[in-house]
Parts: structure tokens; sequence; C-alpha cells
């Protein structure tokens, strides 16, 4: 019996919103790390005052991509350009549908003349091995998937990222030498910890870093010898509630629901997707409610991405994004909500009644795509997209993407945090009610020295 596709399921219901908000599963889970290696307070100062270890072997999954086809169909599905995208080089990969909506988006490595590598969540990963598998290219794909949907408890790879203002010290001293000039988003080859590792040149808290991969048999020397290099310069170890949290510093949104549930040109794809897949157990949570899925779909503008768009190649929903292109386009912010707004909702909990939605630390992110309300007199001028604590700068943080006319920094707007009635029926939610947060419109990203870190055009034409 064959196993019933996202079309099947989505037929089977009356609305996809209301399947998504109510489904029983909380936000994206990081196996594999403890919760916290000291104390997460502690893990958020070090990325942006010492240096910090990111284990990224676990929570992501990984799609190879080989043969002599694959240049060709990857530049077929990404708005971003292929000219001068050289063996040894990364960037980030954002894909969308013939409307022009954000499916994903992923870290696509290029490792050789005909391999590819994708890291990241499973929508990007699915769109791709769909159209290898029915688009008639000379290709061949190998999901390896992420931890906690396997039970073996290996992975292709392992995946380090060192991180922060020492992060270079820790790299030479690994290295026992001074580690080779990379641009952002470079690739190299280097000998550590006894063993052949892939560097690739990055900077999640505004410094430079390097992100480490190799065979999974080599996981442990090279974890060794990283975190005995790093004892010197202070380097922490970031375990599970600290990792989602570094999103708020850098302005990376990283959940966007993918744009796959609506429209005739994709109802092929949701045949092909099993309705027990990411797409259909996905979450939504928030006080943003529209009736119409496509609401809560993304443009490459709203999250940032406008840039990376280029129309010097055919990719599919390049026509829609044509169109789009001269048009006014929301932004993204960052959300800095009022520090006594916070504490009063927090403060609900001290008590029997109307009771605040909980506020958990430093993530209070409770669901896989969180959409909460941005108001200004009572108007919806936005949605906020993910919310934590940001240890560094005392501050509760959202990201969140706004009209044009709310997005200067300095603005005042209104943050909408809780669920109507009481709460849909996720796990992670109990009865509450909702409550209205003072916030200020701010830079993206909000902390200085990642905007300094990633302003460079070198960031931008490596990322695009």
């Amino acid at each position: 019996m064959s196993q019933r596709s996202l079309e099947e399921l989505l037929r089977s219901i009356e609305s996809p919103v209301e399947m998504l908000r109510n489904a029983q599963v909380g936000p994206n889970v990081y196996p594999g790390v403890p919760a916290e290696y000291t104390n997460w307070r502690d893990e958020q100062w070090a990325w942006q005052h010492t240096c910090v270890l990111y284990n990224q072997s676990f929570h992501m999954a990984e799609l190879a991509v080989e043969g002599p086809d694959a240049a060709a169909l990857l530049s077929r599905l990404g708005v971003n350009t292929f000219n001068n995208f050289d063996v040894d080089k990364a960037k980030q990969f954002v894909p969308c549908t013939p409307d022009g909506y954000v499916i994903g988006d992923v870290i696509l490595f290029h490792l050789s003349d005909e391999e590819f590598n994708l890291v990241g969540r499973a929508p990007v990963l699915n769109w791709v091995t769909y159209h290898a598998e029915t688009g008639g290219y000379d290709v061949q794909v190998t999901l390896d998937q992420r931890s906690a949907l396997r039970s073996d408890g290996r992975r292709k790879h392992y995946r380090f990222q060192v991180q922060g203002p020492n992060a270079m010290h820790v790299i030479a001293n690994a290295l026992g030498a001074p580690p080779p000039e990379l641009k952002f988003f470079n690739l190299t080859t280097a000998q550590l910890g006894g063993v052949t590792v892939r560097a690739l040149r990055h900077g999640m808290a505004g410094q430079p870093g390097w992100e480490l991969f190799g065979t999974w048999d080599d996981y442990e020397p090279v974890h060794a010898a990283l975190v005995a290099a790093g004892q010197e310069f202070g380097l922490r170890l970031v375990g599970g509630r600290a990792y989602s949290s570094n999103a708020l510093e850098s302005g990376w949104i990283p959940s966007p629901l993918p744009a796959v549930y609506t429209g005739d040109e994709l109802r092929s794809y949701r045949e092909w997707l099993p309705a027990a897949g990411y797409e259909g157990s996905a979450s939504i949570g928030g006080s943003y409610v529209s009736a119409d899925i496509e609401d809560y779909y993304f443009t490459p503008w709203d999250l940032g991405y406008g840039h990376l768009v280029k129309f010097d190649h055919d990719f599919i929903g390049r026509e829609a994004l044509e169109q789009m292109a001269e048009d006014d386009h929301r932004h993204k912010v960052t959300l800095a909500l009022d520090d006594e707004d916070v504490a009063d909702t927090i403060a609900t909990m001290f008590g029997n009644a109307d009771r605040a939605k909980f506020i958990d630390w430093p993530s209070a992110v409770y669901a896989m795509h969180p959409f909460d309300r941005v108001t200004v007199n009572g108007d919806t001028v936005g949605v906020s997209t993910w919310i934590g604590y940001s240890f560094n700068e005392g501050k509760m943080l959202t990201l969140a993407v706004v009209d044009p006319q709310c997005a200067e920094p300095g603005t005042e707007v209104t943050f909408v945090w809780g669920e109507e009635n009481g709460g849909t029926s996720k796990p992670t939610v109990e009865p509450h009610v909702q409550r209205e947060l003072r916030a200020v419109v701010s830079p993206v990203p909000y902390v200085e020295a990642v905007r300094s870190g990633y302003a460079p055009d070198s960031w931008r034409s490596a990322r695009a």
C-alpha cells in the first residue's frame, strides 16, 4: 500500500492553516548536544567576547548532488547567480516557487567539479530531490538525514563552527600554524587533529571564524583538537538552549514556511511529497492568523535576500520575481521589546488568572514556524518570526518582517504575544491570554559587530 501524499492530506482537510496551527509538534529540536554545557548565559556571552564551538553535526540534514548535470539542476532551482561559483566556494541557496515565494534557504557547497552538498532544513532538500528525480537530469542525490530522524547514531559528516573574536587564534593553535587567508564563504583543506579537514570561512557572530567538516570517523580527533586549542582563549561549547538564539543577534530568519501548499503548478510536487513529511507535519504558532495560507508565504525581499536574486539565468520563479522586483517590499528588522512590558508579561505567571503565554529563555519559540502580529494603532503592519533573549544585549528581541513605512529604526510598534481564544491545541501551548508589548524597530543584524562584519561587498557577493 503506497503512503498518502501531501496533496491527499490537504484534500482531506478544510484548511491548511488550521492543520499547521494545530499540528502536534513543537519547535525544531537540537539533538546530539546537551541543553547547556555551562549555562546558556555564559555560552551566549562567549560568542561575542571570546569564542565558541557550535556543534552542527546532528540537527541539519544534508543532500549530496553529484553528476554532469548537478550545476544545471541547481542553477535552474536557485534565484542565485552561478557565475564564478567555482569549486571551493559556498553560498546561501534560495529556491522559490513559480509564484516567486520562498521554499527555504540552505548553504550550498561546491566541493568538486560535479559534486555539491546542500546543508540545512528539509524543504529545500525535498525540492531539489524532486526535480533531480523528475526533471531528466543526469545527477544522483543522496540524503543524509538529521539525527532526530535516524537510529544509527552516525552521520556522513561531522560539522563544527568556531566563531567569535578569538576564533582565528583557536584555529591557528589547532593547526599549529597561521591559517590561510580566506574570503568569506570560501573553502580550504587543512590538517587538524592528525586528519584532513575541509574548512569554510564563516562569521555567524560577526567575527572571522571557520566551519570545519569531514568524514564522521574523524569526529572525535577533530573535536578534541579544537577543544584543546581553545582552552587558553576562553572557548565555550554551545548547547542546544543557546544555539537557536544566535539568530536574534545575527539577523537570520531560520524558519520561513515552505510556500508549497497552494498553486496548480505545484500539485505534482505535493503528490510526490509524503503526508508524513516535514511539510505535512510542520507547525505554525503565534498571534498572526489568516484563513489564507498564502498570507504566511515570504518573498526573497521579505527575508532580506533581495540582493541574491539575479536575473542572469533561467530559474523557477524568475518571471514572478521580475514582476515583483520594482514593487515596494516589506523589510526585515529587529524588534527590541520594551523591558517593562516583558517583565509584566512574565509576572503574570505568579497568579492564577490572566496568565500570558509562557516566555521561555533564551529562545521563546514554541512552534516550527512562528508568526506573531506586529501592529500600529491596532492595524497589522508585519509579522514577527523569531523571538528570544540576548544576554549580550540584555534585551528580548524578535526578528520581524514589516511594511516599508514602519521599517525605519526608532519606529514604535506593538508586538502581540500569544494565540487567540486561549491558544491552539499544539502541545507547547497552554491556556493563556494575549498580551500587547511595546517594541522599537531596530537594525538587523541588531549587534553592531555583526552589522560591520557582514557589511562589506565581499560578503554580499559571496552569498549571492
